[in-house]
């Protein structure tokens, strides 16, 4: 395959997720925002989505202060932010066009639909119920065109680099989201843990569709350090930690059957993978919550690059 279709598969899955994860981490502010004041943390639950997408100085920069109107629409429509949701799905469907040949037709019907019904909805005009149609639409979108790529590609090295761009997509959001509940809604003087954090784990289990799952795994109230292990460390949850780097180390090392080699990525991944196999939830707990998840974004932006580097360019 050539470096610029693959690059451009990689980069088509990781638009169409990101998109999605930006609807999810709207969904989750918009449900703290119902909260009463005082379980809403130390900061408004705005700046804590701008925090989550960690394009905090592109916000200062373009508006000011952190309201949902400002917030939807920086994150939402604006021209100006290139992770805004209308520029990941109009991103991602001129990428599905550059490589029409390599999707299928129900993947090129879904993006090209999504990028369509996208017309429909303008920031100017987002009253709150129309936030949450909206905000559904971009998650259903996203599952549909997810959902055509697992059912109709060829398990080939194209399906292995676009669900690579899946996974590391989905562990950064998921590492953003939890270090956002840890380091900024947390008040000032509560441990993590405390009175507070039910309301806001809660908020955050459903954005992420996780609550029922919560229930089936642990089988008891909400508690905030099973939570963190359930998006952290449990490999049964699709959005955790583990969850994506066991399946970004798979389709790796099918690519470097494929090719015939090894190399920095597929290395990378499984140091990451096996340190997160053989961690317990207290360490996490123990040496910071914040820590270690700065320092995993940092591992899992450096294992991007060594992709781009082995394969996409």
């Amino acid at each position: 395959m050539l470096s610029r279709t693959a690059d451009t598969l990689y980069w088509l899955a990781r638009y169409v997720e990101r998109a999605e994860n930006t609807a999810r981490i709207l969904d989750a502010a918009l449900r703290l925002a119902t909260l009463p004041a005082g379980y809403g943390g130390s900061s408004n639950e705005w700046e804590s989505a701008v925090a989550a997408t960690g394009s905090e100085d592109l916000f200062r920069s373009l508006y000011g202060e952190a309201t949902q109107a400002t917030v939807v629409d920086f994150l939402a429509f604006s021209p100006d932010n290139p992770s805004s949701i209308r520029n990941c799905l109009e991103i991602a469907r001129h990428n599905a066009r550059a490589v029409r040949t390599a999707l299928t037709i129900e993947m090129w019907e879904a993006i090209n639909g999504a990028w369509l019904e996208m017309k429909r909805f303008d920031g100017a005009t987002m009253t709150r119920p129309r936030l949450g149609e909206f905000l559904s639409f971009v998650k259903e979108a996203s599952l549909r065109f997810d959902g055509s790529a697992y059912r109709t590609m060829l398990r080939n090295d194209a399906f292995d680099f676009f669900r690579i761009g899946v996974y590391l997509e989905r562990a950064d959001s998921t590492a953003r989201i939890l270090d956002v509940k840890s380091h900024i809604l947390l008040p000032e003087g509560q441990s993590v843990g405390g009175g507070l954090d039910y309301f806001q784990w809660s908020a955050i289990l459903r954005s992420v569709s996780a609550l029922t799952s919560y229930h089936w795994v642990y089988r008891e109230s909400l508690r905030p350090r099973l939570v963190a292990d359930l998006l952290i460390l449990r490999r049964e949850m699709p959005r955790s930690l583990t969850s994506c780097y066991e399946n970004a180390t798979r389709h790796l090392d099918y690519l470097a059957r494929t090719y015939g080699r090894q190399g920095p990525s597929q290395r990378l991944a499984r140091a990451s993978y096996a340190r997160l196999e053989s961690m317990e939830i207290t360490t996490v707990f123990a040496t910071g919550m914040h820590a270690f998840l700065v320092d995993f974004i940092g591992e899992n932006n450096r294992l991007g690059q060594a992709i781009s580097e082995q394969y996409l360019v």
